[in-house]
């Protein structure tokens, strides 16, 4: 064959890469699989391996697609996927290019849960504050739930071994499919609207999350959090956490339990009863016993307050009293004659008074007296010490010794440095002063005049 016939890689990857790009089937295709080997480039684009049991391929998707997912895909995750395959000519190899991609079946139901839950907690449907108490003795207790299930049979089996005083009113309704979170819903409502319940318990049987995600949907939801009625969830298996649980008043477990948690146990209650007999039998004893002992002491004090006792103890409470008023009469005229002979030493007469007040007026006069010579001395003195500091301070004392204030223009001068030759100067002595003018300055350096 002649080497025309051969085509190049390059041109055959073209024509690959023509025929699955422009395939139609493969333009955009819907497709499902686990996540591996993911990784996130720093430019947003998400890179990973879409695998299945007997397959796998790789995928790519650029940050502008990548930003609108609802959700952080990681490694494991089971996605659904619309995309359309692209071949990379320089190695050769196909992949997937992903332009939306979602979690599939219960990890989208997952996220919608998680969504919710954190929507309503914010919003304070979960508050304890909320909820309400459930009644000890439930005279009617409501069951909304299906009528064909068993777990209507659960609640009133466990209800008849239990309390038989409650009577069990059933509220049918759709717990599973379509249109059943309103089904629910209108049984609440319902329910309420009749007030003949005290309690109402909302429930079904195990089942997948599809199964009970009618318990996690606003209409069941608002009506459990509206309903003045208390209400019990009891919602699939015991590991099974709905949004209807956190809103309701009481969660259960499971149906037997909700019906437990609804109604007192009658065992219980029958040894609530002997207790409560045992306690009444020990007061009534109890009783008696203070009552005896309350008669035996009305006998004794009778016999303290009949009229021949009492009037005996009279009459010594008078002998007594009458002892006790002469002793306090001696005390009283005792005390009151020594009074008056200590009033009779330290009275004086008004003259001895008049004397006395006489020689205090006397002994302060000259204090007085005193205190103002001395005082007039102690002034004196100070007088003398301020004048003699003050006449050293003078300057006219100084010029008694031959000093002379010297000036030129009105102002001091205390150095030569502040005239010059040929300048008028002032010269002020003590009984005059003389108009002089600078002939020659000497300055004195080490001691010595300098001309």
């Amino acid at each position: 064959m002649s080497l025309e016939n051969y085509l190049t890689v390059s041109a055959l990857t073209k024509y690959i890469k023509a025929k699955l790009e422009g395939d139609k089937h493969l333009f955009s295709i819907l497709i499902k699989g686990e996540i591996s080997n993911f990784k996130r480039h720093s430019r947003g684009h998400l890179y990973f391996t879409l695998k299945d049991e007997g397959a796998q391929m790789s995928a790519i998707m650029f940050s502008r697609d990548a930003s609108r997912i609802e959700f952080e895909p990681k490694e494991g995750d089971h996605v659904l996927i619309s995309g359309r395959i692209s071949v990379y000519e320089p190695s050769g190899t196909y992949s997937l290019q992903v332009s939306s991609m979602k979690l599939d079946g219960i990890g989208e139901l997952y996220l919608k849960y998680e969504a919710l839950k954190k929507e309503l907690l914010e919003k304070g449907y979960f508050n304890e504050e909320h909820k309400k108490p459930i009644p000890k003795f439930p005279k009617i207790i409501g069951v909304v739930t299906s009528p064909t299930g068993a777990v209507i049979e659960d609640i009133k089996n466990t209800v008849e071994r239990r309390y038989l005083l409650s009577e069990i009113h059933l509220y049918p309704a759709l717990v599973q499919g379509p249109g059943s979170a309103e089904s629910i819903r209108n049984m609440i409502l319902l329910a309420n609207a009749k007030k003949e319940v005290d309690v109402l318990i909302v429930g079904r049987g195990g089942g997948s999350i599809e199964d009970l995600w009618g318990f996690n949907e606003m209409p069941v939801i608002q009506a459990i959090y509206d309903s003045e009625i208390p209400i019990i969830t009891a919602i699939g298996h015991e590991t099974d956490f709905t949004i209807s649980d956190f809103v309701s008043d009481l969660r259960a477990p499971t149906p037997t339990a909700a019906a437990e948690l609804a109604t007192p146990n009658k065992i219980d209650l029958l040894h609530k009863i002997e207790e409560s007999f045992a306690q009444i039998e020990y007061r009534a004893f109890q009783i008696i016993g203070e009552i005896k002992t309350k008669l035996i002491y009305l006998d004794q004090r009778l016999d303290r307050l009949s009229p021949d006792i009492k009037l005996t103890n009279l009459k010594l409470d008078l002998t007594r009293y009458q002892m006790n008023l002469n002793q306090f009469m001696l005390y009283q005229l005792e005390s009151k004659r020594h009074l008056v002979d200590q009033y009779k030493h330290t009275m004086r007469s008004p003259e001895e008074r008049i004397r006395g007040l006489v020689e205090k007026r006397e002994n302060l006069d000259q204090r007085l007296m005193r205190n103002i010579h001395e005082i007039f001395q102690r002034k004196g003195y100070q007088f003398e010490i301020l004048k003699t500091t003050l006449g050293a301070l003078n300057p006219l004392m100084l010029m008694d010794k031959g000093f002379a204030v010297i000036t030129h223009n009105q102002q001091v001068i205390t150095s030569i440095t502040q005239v010059d030759v040929d300048q008028d100067i002032s010269v002020r002595l003590k009984d005059g002063s003389l108009d002089a003018k600078i002939v020659r300055k000497k300055e004195n350096h080490n001691g010595k005049e300098n001309i």
